[in-house]
């Protein structure tokens, strides 16, 4: 299966992720050759983090997990579709819906077009506060 994934010179493949019930464009990332066998393997989306250089189990500090319903690969095996059930609504670190909530206007300037449902800082302060809570005797 992974033989047909063509990842790139740097072992990632892009990832483009929707709401399997929507078809909302989500978000767009990278996987690397362990993220997609743990994503195939947990149902559970797993990405490669590039800004961190390690794994990033989707939700693992919001709380906000993806459970994968269907991955598709494009033509070429260089782009992968992955469907999925975003928990809690939201699958932007900046606490929307979706990563792409800007707009390019008549004008050439990017529109907000989404507000956020839930403020940044209260989701992973929420998860941090869990994490100091399950680490008390």
């Amino acid at each position: 299966m992974l033989d047909s994934v063509a990842f790139n010179d740097a072992g990632l493949v892009p990832v483009i992720t929707q709401d399997a019930t929507s078809g909302s464009v989500l978000m767009f990332a990278w996987m690397n050759r362990e993220a997609f066998e743990e994503t195939v393997a947990t149902g559970r989306a797993v990405y490669f983090s590039r800004s961190r250089a390690r794994l990033w189990r989707k939700g693992e500090e919001s709380g906000h997990v993806q459970r994968v319903c269907e991955l598709r690969l494009d033509c070429d095996g260089d782009v992968v579709l992955m469907k999925v059930e975003q928990i809690g609504g939201i699958a932007c670190h900046t606490g929307r819906a979706n990563c792409f909530y800007r707009r390019l206007d008549d004008a050439g300037r990017w529109e907000t077009t989404a507000a956020p449902l839930k403020a940044p800082e209260l989701i992973y302060a929420a998860v941090q506060d869990d994490a100091v809570q399950d680490e008390l005797p």
